[in-house]
């Protein structure tokens, strides 16, 4: 009798991950932090892989760590992985110019940088929300790990997603659009309950 598991399985698309794109993880992966989860990856090379989970956010805020943002509008903080979960990361839409030391993901999207420079932008009252996103902890892959979970079908790799996305995503419906916009075929896993035996 064929596994229930198989029933449910769709194979990855054979895209190759890249800086930039992101990993949608396939319905029934259990990992707490990766379950349901869409991966911006900011570095991707022969020796590894980097990114932040874009869509679950935690119950901190960034401005009870700093004294000096607690008048400003409450800025949410989002679980970005297992590695190093004690420090904060961010990626934002400002650029160089306004954030020195930034490393480029694509064209308009950018990662770390000078952190005070982000408080001042802060400070001086910009907008924050589609701009900027910060992280605790990162997820992280040694050389050939990624793409062994991808031939495993954990992940899809997707080009897809506008940086707009990327800033503003949050929850499993950021995940279920995420795969709508790779057609029907994996449109089909949103409708998939988490744990298959309980169906």
């Amino acid at each position: 009798m064929a596994n229930q598991d198989n029933l449910f399985k769709i194979r990855h698309n054979n895209q190759q991950p890249s800086s930039g794109s992101l990993l949608i993880s396939e319905p029934f992966l259990q990992d707490v932090y990766f379950q349901r989860s869409v991966v911006l990856l900011v570095e991707h090379n022969p020796e590894g892989s980097m990114g932040f989970v874009l869509n679950k956010k935690t119950d901190y805020i960034l401005n009870s760590f700093f004294p000096e943002l607690k008048e400003c509008d409450d800025i949410p903080i989002y679980l970005g992985g297992p590695v190093c979960s004690n420090r904060l990361f961010f990626i934002h839409s400002l650029g160089s110019s306004v954030v020195p030391q930034t490393i480029p993901v694509n064209n308009d999207l950018y990662f770390d940088g000078d952190f005070n420079c982000i408080k001042d932008y802060i400070l001086q009252g910009n907008q924050v929300e589609g701009k900027i996103k910060f992280f605790l902890g990162y997820s992280g892959w040694t050389k050939g790990q990624l793409g062994v979970e991808i031939d495993a079908n954990s992940w899809l790799v997707s080009k897809k997603m506008e940086n707009k996305f990327m800033l503003s995503a949050d929850g499993e419906a950021s995940w279920k659009s995420s795969l709508e916009l790779l057609g029907k075929r994996y449109e089909t896993w949103t409708k998939f309950p988490k744990d298959p035996h309980m169906n």
